[in-house]
């Protein structure tokens, strides 16, 4: 009898997944051609939203911003790609259905925030007037963690749960703000003694309830929270644990 090649979904495939989801600059975008019939792959910029719905900033003269305005589906390849074998690094498909969100709405400048935070280069061209924000809603995912690690996913095993986190992407603007203002130090330390990177100008660019992305130049790294908040009174206590965390770790050496 053969072997099913697709694990059961754990939490290491979740984790990995939505590492991914969160840390990935770029993707192999696929929209579906009517008039030809055969599917058209493109190379996007990706972003991340709050619960960690990839966000693709694209302009009018592009083919594939006409293929999503005629057909929402699509799917979006994304991967951790380094040294050697590129089949031996972990990548994640997504199947979504995408939402133009309106330039100049409230989502769009929620959204646009983030967005910057992680493709700073971007703000030469974000308010062209023929560029506008898409949202890919996933309906599914299939993640290869590498050779004989294969998984079937569902939104709910990818996406951050924001229930009860209503109005948290402005408390999420001003804490980023205050940690990049006043705790540089801390934040480097994130960086370098929990997440083992090198020393450099590290920035808080992201917080959700489960983590936070740290960025230098084109590196993003996802740093988990030990556990996932219940609350957004919660955040500012955690942030203090993992500075304590990583002190203690710079005070052993």
């Amino acid at each position: 009898m053969r072997k099913d090649p697709i694990l059961p979904v754990d939490d290491e495939a979740r984790l990995l997944a939505k590492q991914l989801m969160r840390t990935a600059r770029s993707g192999a975008l696929a929209t579906n051609d009517g008039e030809s019939g055969f599917p058209f792959a493109s190379l996007v910029a990706v972003g991340s939203d709050l619960d960690g719905s990839p966000i693709i900033l694209t302009s009018q003269l592009s083919t594939h911003t006409r293929l999503l305005e005629a057909d929402e589906r699509c799917s979006l390849l994304l991967s951790d790609i380094g040294k050697g074998d590129p089949l031996a690094h972990p990548r994640l498909t997504l199947l979504a259905d995408a939402t133009r969100l309106e330039p100049g709405s409230r989502e769009a400048q929620g959204v646009r925030r983030r967005y910057l935070t992680q493709h700073p280069k971007a703000a030469l061209y974000v308010d062209f007037p023929d560029f506008a924000f898409w949202r890919l809603n996933v309906t599914s995912a299939s993640l290869n963690g590498g050779f004989g690690r294969s998984y079937r996913m569902t939104k709910a095993d990818i996406l951050t749960d924001m229930t009860g986190f209503d109005g948290f992407s402005d408390m999420e603007a001003e804490a980023v703000e205050h940690m990049n203002t006043d705790h540089r130090e801390a934040v480097a330390l994130y960086a370098t003694k929990l997440c083992g990177a090198p020393a450099g100008a590290w920035k808080l660019i992201g917080i959700d309830p489960e983590g936070v992305q740290l960025g230098l130049g084109d590196k993003i790294l996802r740093l988990v929270f030990p556990h996932r908040l219940t609350s957004p009174a919660d955040l500012r206590p955690v942030l203090v644990h993992l500075a304590r965390e990583a002190r203690g770790h710079e005070a052993l050496g």
